[in-house]
């Protein structure tokens, strides 16, 4: 993962997208998951593949833009997320604090 990750960093870079307008990549993220959508409501797992690993890249940029680093976003988050309790209704997991 970290090979890839800096390939894209590269890959950005060579194309000046890590100094270009984060608001514009945050656009081309909604197009991702817009994509995102229509494959799952597809059942098109070539499309959501795609959209996926799209989306990946997208945030890698992103994150660049940004002065961050994807690994330390996502590092980040699972802290947030590695004691949360809570249970899952209907696939989907809710944290202890919003059950009601």
């Amino acid at each position: 993962m970290e090979e890839i990750t800096e390939k894209i960093r590269c890959w950005a870079k060579k194309h000046g997208l890590n100094n270009a307008d984060a608001g514009k990549q945050m656009l081309k993220l909604m197009e991702e998951i817009g994509e995102l959508a229509e494959g799952l409501a597809k059942s098109n797992s070539d499309e959501i593949k795609d959209a996926i690993g799209d989306s990946f890249v997208v945030l890698t940029i992103l994150a660049m833009q940004l002065g961050l680093s994807i690994e330390d976003c996502v590092s980040y988050a699972y802290d947030q997320i590695k004691n949360r309790t809570g249970k899952t209704v209907n696939g989907v997991f809710i944290k202890s604090e919003d059950l009601k």
